[in-house]
């Protein structure tokens, strides 16, 4: 079966699609995430994203381009630890298609296989459960709970924590679907 979704970098010329996707996706998205949502936003998603310790990944639909998700991975840390944090999101005309489940996997075989990462951990609102069923599917397990984790939307959230690490991964089918660095 053909893939049907493709990562790349953030560029500019994916502005304007990206914030309209973001706006049209607001009411999926509250309370779990708040993603750039303005020009100046992802301008700053863009820069931040030439550091060393962060990689942002759009998902995008492979057919036509679409952009139909996000990957972040944050605070990528190396020596011995060779961990990162991950977030993502979906874009609510794309949402419960599996596009994110591909996109996952595609995300994950980044880090484990380019970026060379020996651990990813997705901290995840408790009640947020097609981001649970997500890391499940994907072979994340839960490591625990953390009250009052995250400052999201100005509110402390707790949060459970999920990791996944390179020899646990079960990272679907081969081939190189990224697009950048």
């Amino acid at each position: 079966m053909a893939a049907r979704v493709r990562l790349a970098e953030p560029v500019p010329g994916d502005r304007r699609e990206f914030l309209e996707l973001v706006d049209a996706s607001a009411d999926l998205h509250r309370p779990w995430t708040y993603p750039p949502a303005d020009a100046a936003s992802f301008r700053r998603l863009i820069e931040r994203n030439r550091a060393d310790n962060f990689y942002a990944l759009l998902a995008k639909r492979t057919e036509d381009d679409a952009i139909v998700g996000l990957f972040e991975f944050s605070e990528v840390v190396r020596g011995s630890f060779q961990n990162a944090y991950l977030g993502y999101w979906v874009g609510g005309p794309f949402a419960r298609q599996g596009y994110m489940r591909e996109g996952m996997l595609l995300a994950l075989r980044f880090a484990f296989g380019e970026l060379k990462l020996h651990r990813v951990e997705a901290n995840i609102q408790p009640a947020n459960k097609p981001s649970l069923a997500l890391a499940k599917r994907t072979g994340f397990r839960r490591e625990g709970f953390s009250p009052r984790y995250l400052k999201i939307g100005g509110r402390w959230r707790d949060h459970e924590r999920w990791a996944i690490l390179s020899d646990n991964a079960r990272l679907g089918h081969k081939g190189r679907r990224f697009t950048g660095r």
